[in-house]
């Protein structure tokens, strides 16, 4: 009996072990999705994020034209590394607004300084208010908005280059 007894801690550690390793291996998806696709922006007006780009609001996107609407930081690192895409498919002639959020608008014009800027307009979104009310979880995040302001389309994440065919694909359909 105190055999048995010896084995039970190395028994319970191996099966915290397999439990911890399934896990890793087959992680839960723990994106979140925006309750928003197919509703209409919710209305808002916000100042601009810095002196080089006009405010935004959501009377923007009701003017027949889909558009993108990124949603970023100058403290987000996948930020960065998305904004090469973005300034590409700006030059492409995708038109892109964008929401800075939590941010100074010193910070947010050196950023775009670094980086490239491929907006249209950008709004500061200091308390994340308006992020938070279109659905979005995080920074980066990048939302097709068709003529109508009605959002179509969610990408959660940085935009990647293999990313670019479906966003544009979801713009066309936005038309």
């Amino acid at each position: 009996m105190k055999r048995t007894i010896l084995w039970v801690p190395l028994a319970l550690f191996g099966l915290f072990f397999g439990i911890v390793a399934y896990g890793l291996i087959n992680p839960a998806d723990r994106t979140i999705e925006s309750k928003m696709i197919g509703k209409p922006l919710p209305q808002f007006a916000l100042p601009a994020a810095y002196d080089g780009r006009p405010a935004l609001a959501s009377a923007d996107f009701g003017k027949g034209e889909p558009r993108l609407l990124n949603v970023f930081a100058s403290w987000c690192l996948p930020c960065i590394a998305e904004a090469p895409v973005l300034e590409g498919m700006a030059k492409q002639g995708v038109p892109i607004d964008a929401i800075a959020i939590r941010d100074k608008p010193e910070d947010v014009a050196a950023f775009l300084r670094r980086n490239g800027n491929p907006y249209q307009r950008i709004g500061s979104d200091v308390k994340s208010s308006v992020q938070l009310a279109m659905g979005s979880s995080g920074v980066p995040e990048t939302f097709v908005i068709d003529g109508k302001g009605v959002i179509r389309y969610q990408h959660v994440g940085d935009i990647r280059p293999e990313h670019v065919p479906t966003i544009l694909e979801e713009l066309r359909k936005a038309r």
